[in-house]
């Protein structure tokens, strides 16, 4: 396996939608050496889904979606995450990787993130080869 280096906003894509229990595991692992844990905020909540029209590349709200929202401080180092839904805990998890990640450190951090990119990967790669089975080709004269 590759070590590969996420910035802040893939890291935390990855997170959101990696498998919550693996990251809750993680984030398990990392308090056992981690204790000055102060939560700031862990929250649910609803936010606007912004989307792009893609033909007049203009921005809109598709509408309102569910969140859960953490916000940590570990040692001068704060982490942040919002995702999908109500896990609660499934959002103070990444806030921890976050905070973590974001002050010393941790080498296993960056393994679990190429795991978790890779496997997202494959299941994303089997979703479009099931998409593209459904294209339809149409002539238009």
């Amino acid at each position: 396996m590759t070590t590969e280096t996420f910035d802040q906003a893939a890291a935390l894509g990855i997170l959101c939608r990696a498998p919550a229990a693996a990251v809750k595991m993680q984030a398990e692992r990392l308090l056992a050496h981690n204790h000055d844990v102060q939560v700031l905020r862990n929250r649910t909540g609803l936010m606007m889904l912004p989307m792009r029209e893609s033909v007049a590349e203009s921005d809109f709200y598709l509408g309102e979606v569910l969140v859960a929202e953490a916000h940590v401080r570990m040692h001068g180092h704060e982490g942040y995450a919002v995702c999908l839904g109500r896990d609660l805990e499934q959002a103070l998890a990444i806030a921890i990787i976050d905070a973590v990640r974001c002050g010393a450190g941790d080498t296993t951090i960056e393994a679990f993130l190429v795991e978790q990119a890779q496997s997202l990967a494959a299941e994303d790669d089997v979703l479009l080869q099931a998409v593209a089975k459904t294209r339809v080709e149409l002539e238009t004269f």
